[in-house]
């Protein structure tokens, strides 16, 4: 798609002027592609506007039907996403195809919403590329009035997972964040979405002594006016192409009237190693959010001592090296990464030693190197600094994670059969009666 070019006058003192030109000329630029850089660093540096939609504003905010998805010219589902995060599931979204009958199916992005002004940059600066008309939310979800989202065929959220989380104290549904799920029932709720795709960490199914689990899966089978049957499942994404031991509960949710069953997908049977992914292909020179780390001299001589594999529990470090810690001695701290395999976990939070550490070279990986484990493409550009850009990507679910559901999601969709695995848990019988009462109704 050609971009239309706008003339933009910009008034500046003489003296200022002549100056600009002095400069732009010595160094063999022009004062026009000096300040459309400047211009371009100001947009991508500024917050996104927190941009409040009115319902009965909305350009076809009416949930399509299954059918006329099908019949339609405009083959594509429109998703939606809260705690939509830098963009992992809707990068993996963009790339989910399915041709049938002569069209090609897919997903473009209506809206999206998080908290965080870098989050909300990243995403809007990659996403809007294949979905221009994205709007992007920047707002507490607290505060966000539901009602004006526009309803679309599939909802994906994310819900915080930092009172689900098996590191910390793991409150679950009495946490602060654990109960920000039920925004998500709300909104399912109103728009009545042809499927909805919901993701946590593992740590979900036994918070509150499993209670909160069966809860969100109660409230969730029975949201909107059909209900939903739901798929719950705990991926390993290592066992999908992700080079990473990643493991992340997954909820699909088909709309109870579709009368379909959304099943697992099999997985690929082929892993990635972390050497791999890292250096095949090479990182370009001119990678973005590449910076190298700068470590203490006593950090590099420490990881020195420690072999691929090993961190610092393990490796045999002399006693002036060793960490001074009392209470648990988590595995990942200081730990290298092994070149014959998936790496560990990307985390996107936790003070030294938890940056994820190369195989041979005394450092931390950079950001690009943890956004490859993670498989978000090289032109991905993360907004902030590089703490900031960490966190983004460590609490990103992967996209190629995401891009082999959501085509599950539209094989499933439009009666493609595909190989598929029974799932890691199944819908009590309670779940199933109150998706009968609600569709009921």
């Amino acid at each position: 798609m050609t971009n239309k070019s706008e003339t933009l006058e910009i008034r500046l003192e003489s003296v200022l002027a002549e100056q600009l030109r002095t400069i732009c000329d010595s160094q063999g630029m022009t004062v026009s592609s000096v300040l459309r850089g400047l211009i371009n660093e100001y947009c991508d540096s500024s917050p996104v506007v927190v941009k409040q939609l009115s319902p009965t504003s909305q350009k076809n905010s009416r949930t399509r039907s299954l059918t006329s998805v099908i019949s339609s010219d405009e083959t594509n589902f429109r998703i939606g996403e809260m705690y939509c995060g830098p963009g992992g599931i809707a990068i993996g979204a963009t790339l989910a195809k399915l041709s049938r009958g002569g069209k090609t199916y897919g997903f473009s992005h209506s809206f999206a919403t998080d908290y965080d002004a870098d989050t909300c940059q990243t995403f809007a600066r990659n996403i809007r590329r294949h979905s221009p008309e994205t709007t992007v939310i920047c707002e507490d979800i607290r505060k966000l009035d539901i009602e004006s989202l526009p309803n679309v065929e599939g909802f994906m959220f994310g819900f915080p997972c930092n009172d689900f989380s098996i590191v910390g104290e793991s409150k679950g549904i009495k946490g602060k964040f654990g109960p920000l799920y039920r925004y998500g029932v709300d909104y399912i709720s109103k728009a009545n979405p042809l499927f909805f795709f919901a993701e946590n960490v593992s740590g979900l199914t036994s918070a509150n002594a499993g209670e909160a689990f069966d809860r969100i899966q109660r409230d969730l089978a029975g949201a909107g006016r059909h209900g939903y049957e739901l798929t719950t499942h705990l991926y390993k994404f290592e066992d999908y192409g992700v080079p990473q031991a990643r493991h992340r509960i997954v909820i699909i949710g088909m709309r109870s009237d579709l009368e379909v069953k959304f099943r697992v997908p099999k997985p690929s049977g082929r892993l990635v190693t972390c050497r791999e992914a890292i250096e095949v292909p090479p990182i370009p020179d001119n990678a973005t959010n590449n910076e190298l780390t700068a470590q203490s001299p006593r950090v590099v001589e420490r990881l020195s001592h420690i072999k691929p594999g090993e961190n610092a529990w393990t490796a045999k470090i002399p006693q002036r090296l060793r960490l001074n810690v009392g209470g648990a001695q988590l595995s990942q701290i200081y730990k290298r990464l092994d070149p014959k395999r998936p790496a560990y976990t990307v985390t996107g939070s936790g003070g030294g030693g938890t940056h994820v550490y190369h195989w041979s070279e005394n450092r931390a990986l950079t950001n690009r190197e943890r956004a490859r484990l993670q498989t978000f493409p090289d032109d991905f550009f993360f907004v902030g600094s590089k703490e900031s850009v960490r966190r983004q990507i460590g609490m990103a679910v992967p996209p190629r994670a995401a891009t082999v559901i959501l085509e599950a999601v539209l094989k499933t969709l439009l009666s493609v059969s595909y190989q598929s695995i029974d799932s890691s848990f199944s819908q009590s019988s309670e779940t199933t009666k109150r998706r009968k009462v609600r569709r009921s109704k």
